[in-house]
């Protein structure tokens, strides 16, 4: 092979790699871009599968952007007062569990977007030793099952906070603390009382306050005060004002009333309008037992307050006579922001009746009042349809 063919061979194979290399660039490229594609259409399932979208509130906001509306359903429930016939059945030799009692309802109490329960008898714990009516004292399990259930704040304020004295205070406070369960009506110390329990969903700020007629005679502590809320107008006065400040909604959950009685008296309805005046917008009321109507206030400066003069007993031992038919009561709160001011509405007050049955002082269940025939209510669609009537007769 002469020397022109040898360097005529070298130069077509230096053009064949000429060619085939930016062939092979562009290749490996579009290999390497599918392959980034595919992956990135898998890490977008994992993450959509991983972090599903939740369901938002009402929103509504403009175009400038300067003005926008939140909504958000507040709950309560009535009085939780732990029977030893109740606490008795949550016993399994071992330890207690209240859970199966709410079970039934339990669906129901997580609709709205903050429960609130009326904690009547107080939650000192087995060290105390517990005990029943006329002093209760009950396991701190009871709160568990608050929490497995979807109560996201309790009044402690009641006739029944200082059956067990200071020490039971603070073991109830000191055990909801620990399972993060706020509380309001009875504090540790003066300090603790002037902290206010603000809850915030929604973009929405309740304020929520607890005061009761009484202790049954057993006398607060000299220098204790801040041991239970006691119903003075103008300490009630002042915090309200103070809670108007900082919170969008005051919520006011009040013992008071005459027990066992379907009504309420001239001084209940009294105290309500003057809460109502002062800013309170939501008062849910305790104490009867027995279930009491929802109302509308108007007040003075044009306002709107929602009242459940009782919400009855939501789990107790107590029967017969309407003490063992309790419920729910919802109201929507709608916040209204615009440029030149913010509003808050109040609307569609509902009520969920249910019932308490037992076997023998066994087996306690919270049920639907509606279908509560399948548990042994007589009549149950009947009464149903009586306590619906009943709660709702003054929304007209």
């Amino acid at each position: 092979m002469n020397l022109l063919e040898n360097k005529r061979i070298k130069e077509n194979h230096m053009k064949r790699k000429i060619i085939i290399t930016p062939v092979l660039i562009i290749s490996i490229c579009i290999i390497v871009a599918t392959a980034l594609l595919i992956q990135q259409h898998k890490n977008s399932v994992v993450k959509a599968t991983v972090h599903p979208a939740k369901e938002h509130s009402l929103r509504e906001q403009s175009i400038l952007g300067r003005s926008m509306t939140e909504k958000l359903t507040i709950g309560a429930i009535g009085d939780i007062l732990i029977h030893d016939t109740v606490y008795n059945d949550a016993f399994n030799g071992t330890n207690y569990n209240f859970n199966p009692m709410f079970e039934k309802v339990k669906d129901v109490l997580q609709t709205p977007d903050i429960l609130t329960a009326n904690q009547e008898s107080m939650l000192g714990g087995l060290d105390i030793g517990v005990s029943s009516y006329p002093t209760f004292n009950s396991p701190h399990e009871v709160a568990d099952a608050l929490v497995n259930t979807g109560v996201d704040i309790v009044s402690l304020a009641n006739n029944h906070t200082l059956d067990k004295g200071e020490r039971g205070i603070l073991s109830a406070t000191e055990y909801l603390n620990s399972i993060g369960l706020p509380h309001v009506g009875s504090f540790l110390n003066e300090q603790d009382r002037q902290n206010l329990r603000i809850l915030t969903k929604n973009g929405i700020k309740l304020a929520f306050l607890s005061y009761t007629y009484g202790t049954n005679g057993i006398p607060v502590p000299d220098g204790k005060d801040f041991l239970v809320n006691l119903i003075n107008r103008d300490i009630m006065k002042e915090e309200i004002h103070r809670a108007k400040e900082q919170a969008d909604v005051v919520v006011m959950s009040i013992h008071w009333g005459n027990e066992y009685q379907l009504f309420p008296t001239d001084e209940q309805k009294d105290l309500a309008n003057f809460l109502a005046n002062e800013g309170v917008d939501i008062i849910f009321g305790s104490h009867p037992h027995v279930l009491q109507p929802m109302d509308w206030i108007e007040t003075d400066d044009g306002r709107k307050t929602f009242v459940i003069y009782s919400l009855g007993n939501f789990i107790s031992g107590q029967s017969l006579d309407y003490k063992d038919i309790g419920g729910m009561a919802t109201v929507e709160i709608t916040k209204h922001v615009s440029e030149k001011e913010t509003t808050i509405e109040l609307s569609n007050p509902v009520f969920f009746p249910t019932y308490v049955t037992n076997q023998k002082y066994k087996n306690y269940r919270i049920v639907p009042l509606e279908s509560a025939g399948s548990y042994g209510l007589s009549n149950a669609a009947a009464k149903y349809e009586e306590i619906n009537e009943h709660m709702v007769q003054w929304l007209r």
